[in-house]
């Protein structure tokens, strides 16, 4: 029997059990939301929540790093070393810093993804440890 399923924002619909591949999906969707929910007309520039957060000078990039932390708080109840937990921590902490400087900031919120950089350590840990949860993309 399949976990009960939860609508969410954004047309997604995920799964609220605790198993690897929910765990995948959730993840997967919430860095979507973060760094790519949204396309900028006329190009196939994305940005997301995250570089819109970091528009609001200080509060913007707390709320944005807090919102990345669910990333790694779900890696962590995964199980990944605590190397990658701090690898992707590092991550979050660099993103905030040069996001919470004015202008050059919010430019650098639209190329560094650290979001999607988290995701990969985590995908790469899950299709080591937990290969059923991979899925081929096309």
């Amino acid at each position: 029997m399949e976990p009960p399923r939860r609508p969410l924002p954004l047309g997604l619909d995920l799964p609220a059990g605790t198993a690897p591949a929910d765990v995948r999906r959730r993840m997967e969707a919430m860095e979507r939301l973060l760094e790519r929910s949204l396309t900028i007309p006329g190009t196939r520039t994305s940005f997301g929540l995250d570089a819109m957060l970091g528009l609001v000078p200080v509060v913007g990039d707390a709320i944005a790093a807090m919102l990345g932390a669910y990333l790694l708080w779900e890696a962590r109840n995964l199980g990944l070393p605590k190397w990658k937990l701090w690898r992707m921590a590092g991550n979050i902490a660099f993103d905030a810093a040069v996001g919470a400087v004015p202008v050059a900031g919010d430019l650098f919120d639209f190329a560094f993804r650290s979001n999607t950089r988290n995701l990969r350590i985590v995908k790469r840990h899950l299709d080591r440890h937990h290969p059923e949860t991979r899925v081929i993309e096309g």
